[in-house]
């Protein structure tokens, strides 16, 4: 089982079509508005590709993976990415309760096996 939940609050001094623009530059998957956020859904690991390659990318997968392991919460596994540097395609990983950012939710009988799909140790 795995499912991916990506959810990003469209404030009024936003322009919309910009914060899907910068969800869509990490995670391509279809989103929906509902009330003020935008929300995409997605049911394959592979919606998370793009995710693993900016990580590798920027050298920061042992980072990643540590905040992963930290933020898991029974079969669930929350983090929060920087909605300004999605845009311009830079993955930023913050803590989901601030302001300005994606909202990320992975569920999965097995994040270990996520984790090191998208962050595996490099050490």
């Amino acid at each position: 089982m795995f499912s991916l939940t990506v959810r990003a609050k469209v404030y009024p001094t936003e322009d919309e079509e910009k914060v899907r623009h910068a969800v869509r530059n990490i995670f391509p998957i279809e989103l929906e508005r509902e009330g003020s956020y935008l929300v995409g859904k997605a049911t394959r690991i592979e919606s998370l590709d793009t995710l693993k390659e900016k990580l590798q990318n920027r050298s920061i997968r042992d980072t990643a993976r540590g905040l992963f392991l930290h933020n898991i919460s029974g079969e669930t596994l929350r983090f929060g990415l920087n909605k300004q540097t999605a845009f311009v395609g830079v993955v930023n990983l913050q803590d989901s309760a601030r302001l300005g950012v994606v909202e990320v939710e992975v569920n999965s009988d097995n994040l270990q096996k996520v984790i090191d799909y998208i962050a595996p140790g490099t050490v």
